[in-house]
């Protein structure tokens, strides 16, 4: 149906609500001129109840779906209507795509990437060298993520906690802070960094090295508390 023939169908149907409120009002039946029709019309459509929109999107699923009622709901040789079919399927794609990106990105770094992969043998001490080298060479996000692994590796060593490749950083700092009370707020807030750097969009900066080169220090120079049920041995 054209623009003009759906301007002319709208204007049909508020002709009873017209004819109506003439009636109520006159009490008798009315067969107004041409000019008298039209200034009635034009006071049934000042109405605000025809100016009432619904929001863009739900039009645009109103319209889809008188497209697709029937078999013969689309005309298959109008290439306009299947271009605007097209064009309709193609804003929604997009709008789901803004609604739910960031759910999807939100969900990838919320502790769901691995720190140490099974093919990484490298020791604390060699993972603290290569975040010495990419801070040296400016690269601050190289430098974050081997930082923080070093952390986690020299815990391992030390068998604070115990070598499982795969471990992720948020389960990694939870069972490090369980170990080490006193650093487990700093521990955690680690983790979120290691994970917004790998696996988000933050980029790490020359304080955020720095304040991790400080972690490492001082998880190193603190004796983790003992496992329940094992007093008396040394960790």
């Amino acid at each position: 149906m054209t623009h003009a023939a759906l301007e002319v169908t709208g204007l049909l149907g508020a002709v009873p609500g017209v004819v109506a409120a003439a009636g109520r009002a006159t009490e008798v039946p009315v067969v107004p001129d041409a000019e008298q029709a039209r200034g009635w019309l034009e006071r049934e459509l000042a109405d605000p109840v025809y100016h009432e929109q619904p929001s863009l999107l739900q039009r645009l699923l109103d319209w889809l779906g008188r497209l697709f009622e029937g078999a013969d709901g689309i005309p298959v040789g109008n290439v306009g209507t299947l271009l605007a079919v097209l064009g309709g399927i193609a804003l929604l794609v997009l709008i789901a795509f803004l609604v739910t990106g960031p759910v999807r990105r939100n969900r990838r770094v919320a502790g769901t990437g691995t720190v140490l992969d099974s093919d990484d043998r490298r020791t604390a001490a060699e993972l603290r060298a290569a975040a010495d080298a990419a801070a040296a060479r400016g690269d601050w996000d190289a430098a974050a993520a081997d930082r923080f692994r070093a952390v986690v590796r020299a815990l391992e060593e030390r068998a604070v906690l115990d070598e499982r490749p795969g471990r992720t950083a948020h389960e990694a700092v939870e069972a490090a802070g369980v170990r080490l009370p006193a650093h487990a707020v700093d521990l955690r807030a680690a983790g979120r960094l290691f994970d917004d750097v790998v696996y988000g969009e933050r980029a790490a900066s020359a304080a955020d090295d720095a304040g991790l080169r400080e972690l490492d220090a001082r998880v190193a120079a603190t004796r983790p508390t003992l496992p329940a049920g094992l007093a008396g041995v040394d960790a």
